[in-house]
């Protein structure tokens, strides 16, 4: 596969993965909403990962570290807001982190998530397409 179809195959995963998250939001599934806007940050820094430095992506879950090893400049709010977004994918899975997250992961908690999902996803899409 080239480059460019590496790209693609994980701009049409996260796509895939958008949708179903706002799919589950809209059904009260927060939880696995926010597991899957994990997924749909994961994917497209995986992107920026592959078109800044290789074809072979880092097998983690790690968004901080993805965006790092992808070369990417972030802010301290950046930063913060992966960090945060990292630990969805651990609570959603895991029992023990799941019932503490289930009280959490109120429906104004996951929207405000999910809007700050969406608008990394805009601002990693632009760096995709530099």
């Amino acid at each position: 596969m080239t480059k460019d179809e590496i790209i693609n195959y994980w701009l049409d995963s996260a796509n895939t993965d958008l949708k179903a998250m706002n799919s589950l939001f809209k059904s009260g599934h927060y939880i696995w909403a926010l597991f899957l806007g994990h997924l749909v940050i994961e994917k497209l820094l995986k992107a920026v990962y592959v078109k800044n430095s290789d074809a072979n992506v880092p097998y983690i879950h790690n968004l901080t570290r993805i965006a790092e090893e992808a070369r990417l400049e972030l802010t301290e709010k950046q930063k913060d807001f992966l960090a945060e977004v990292t630990t969805f994918n651990i609570k959603s899975r895991y029992p023990d982190y799941k019932n503490r997250f289930y009280k959490k992961a109120s429906k104004n908690f996951a929207e405000h998530y999910i809007k700050e999902i969406k608008e990394f996803r805009q601002w990693l899409l632009k760096k995709i397409k530099k």
